[in-house]
């Protein structure tokens, strides 16, 4: 697998060769740095484990302090990432320049949160009419049986709490790789508010 972790900046709109005007999530990558490995003597698995984002010394613990090597600074986020497919040792660095010659990934991210909602905005349903006398316009309807089992099973679409999901948009076309800045743009939308942080992987159906 080949990945890193990135920022959500927003988004934008770019023209491609063809002159198209093409949407676009902008991805900030600052240097993941690897503060550890995985391997299988040891683990039972091979992986690197990728830190981003340097944490403020006022907020590091000794104990947290404790899994980063002698010379590598603390990191705010972590992530394993199995089978890394390039050459790694604790202490190196990564930065987009890995997407090279790279057309799709998938993004990995955390949905943005809606709080509790009802079941039309959480599950799209379609409601009652609206006219003529009905009583049914944005409820539920019916979630159980009124003879046996008489009760509801466990995923019935009901109100709710809705977004704050783990969630995967796959085949993202890379538009654009800034190795100056840093700064990944693929083609549509990606989970997550501005500035959260998502994970950019290569492309696995692609």
């Amino acid at each position: 697998m080949l990945g890193l972790i990135g920022k959500k900046i927003g988004m934008t709109q770019v023209f491609d060769d063809g002159g198209n005007l093409v949407p676009v999530t902008v991805i900030k990558v600052e240097k993941n740095i690897v503060v550890g490995t995985r391997t299988e003597e040891k683990d039972g698995y091979n992986a690197c484990v990728m830190g981003s984002v340097d944490k403020k010394k006022s907020r590091v613990s000794k104990p947290y302090a404790g899994q980063f090597p002698e010379g590598v600074e603390p990191k705010q986020h972590l992530l394993e990432i199995r089978d890394f497919d390039k050459e790694y040792a604790v202490g190196d660095s990564f930065g987009v320049e890995v997407f090279e010659g790279i057309r799709f990934v998938d993004v990995i991210g955390t949905s943005k949160g809606k709080g509790f909602q009802g079941a039309m905005k959480r599950h799209n349903f379609k409601g009652g009419r609206a006219t003529h006398g009905s009583k049914f316009h944005r409820g539920l309807g019916g979630t159980g049986q009124a003879t046996y089992p008489g009760k509801v099973f466990k995923g019935t679409r009901m109100p709710g709490r809705m977004g704050g999901d783990r969630k995967t948009i796959q085949n993202l076309r890379i538009v654009s790789i800034d190795a100056e800045n840093q700064l990944l743009a693929v083609s549509g939308a990606i989970p997550g508010t501005k500035s959260s942080m998502v994970f950019v992987r290569k492309a696995k159906k692609r």
